[in-house]
């Protein structure tokens, strides 16, 4: 039998899909960030697990291995939940589903709610390139090699803070990033759920009155450099003069930049008779 990864609500037991409550009450085994959540999220469910639930946190997630490995091998199904949302994504369950795939035991996924993807689509920052960062270093050189890799990272970022070390993150990503806009989303699903939108310096400013509860944050990309056609007619001429046929340089070359194609065939041809006329 497989083991299950099971993403579990983010507050609001009612997003609980109902092959999560199937999986708690059949399990052989239940592997969970905390045992105390489970069984108030299986209580809130109105369901009652049968099979054992041994705890499976970051701490001890190394020593469960062998156990839990032992029970998939014996045909049992070990399903895995950590507090909310997806095992393994900054939570619990890399180690554990990696040891599955060394041993070539089956791996399954009950998809649920995601911190990651309910923050970006709420953020109204682009969503169609994204990548998530965990949790923000906590110390400043770190952090500050963290910020230099992300100034020229032009995809949305979505990254996880503590909320007492908000603001200062806030207020370091200004400094090293500028303007950039972004949303810090808190207590997602749950009653006193926000979202504030704004520039980094204002977000940094609104942090320092104090901030409670489970924290994400979605960052804009870095926007590109502007290509301009007189830049890149060098390129094709140089390529053209290597032996390269003209229209699909320029083509290539222009698709690749996002520019015109013919403008730029186009000032490819202007310069050539500018240099015929100077020579």
């Amino acid at each position: 039998m497989p083991l299950v990864l099971a993403a579990t609500p983010l507050g609001d037991s009612r997003d609980a899909s109902p092959r999560l409550v199937t999986a708690l009450a059949e399990a052989d085994v239940i592997a969970a960030e905390d045992t105390r959540r489970l069984r108030s999220l299986a209580a809130a469910l109105d369901v009652t697990p049968a099979g054992r639930v041994v705890s499976f946190y970051e701490d001890v997630e190394t020593a469960r291995l062998p156990k839990l490995l032992e029970a998939l091998h014996a045909g049992e199904t070990v399903l895995l939940v950590t507090d909310a949302g997806m095992p393994s994504v900054s939570d619990p369950g890399y180690r554990l589903v990696a040891a599955c795939v060394a041993e070539d035991l089956p791996v399954t996924c009950l998809p649920g709610p995601s911190a990651v993807t309910t923050a970006l689509a709420l953020s109204g920052l682009p969503s169609d390139r994204f990548c998530f960062e965990g949790f923000a270093p906590r110390k400043p050189g770190e952090k500050a090699r963290w910020f230099a890799t992300l100034a020229g990272e032009q995809r949305t970022v979505v990254f996880f803070e503590s909320p007492h070390r908000l603001a200062a993150t806030l207020a370091d990503a200004a400094e090293a990033l500028g303007e950039r806009r972004a949303a810090v989303c808190r207590e997602l699903t749950k009653t006193y759920e926000e979202v504030r939108r704004g520039t980094l310096a204002e977000l940094a400013a609104w942090a320092t009155e104090g901030v409670r509860g489970e924290i994400t944050v979605v960052l804009e990309g870095a926007r590109p450099a502007e290509v301009s056609v007189e830049n890149l007619v060098e390129e094709v001429s140089s390529r053209v003069a290597a032996g390269e046929r003209l229209k699909a340089v320029a083509a290539e070359v222009a698709e690749g930049a996002g520019v015109s194609k013919k403008e730029l065939y186009d000032a490819v041809l202007t310069a050539r008779r500018n240099a015929v006329t100077e020579g």
